[in-house]
């Protein structure tokens, strides 16, 4: 599981996610938590196409309220 950020901030729902999706989906930053390496970092927008990203939040390492997928389909962000 990997954490997630919107504008350098912790996001407090899954919803909120898919929101700046939406709007602006180069506002969504992943952040890799794997001490093995392996994951990808970086902006939503640059993800290998078609890979799947899980992330928990707010915080992956001390809150894990939600979780998710998110995806690059055809140049769009996309979270499930």
């Amino acid at each position: 599981m990997q954490g997630i950020y919107i504008n350098g901030q912790r996001p407090r729902s899954k919803k909120q996610i898919k929101d700046a999706a939406a709007a602006s989906p180069t506002s969504i930053f992943i952040e890799a938590t794997s001490v093995f390496g392996n994951e990808y970092e970086g902006q939503a927008p640059n993800m290998p196409e078609g890979k799947a990203v899980y992330f928990v939040g707010p915080d992956p390492y001390t809150k894990r309220n939600f979780y998710g997928q998110i995806h690059r389909v055809g140049g769009r962000v996309v979270v499930k």
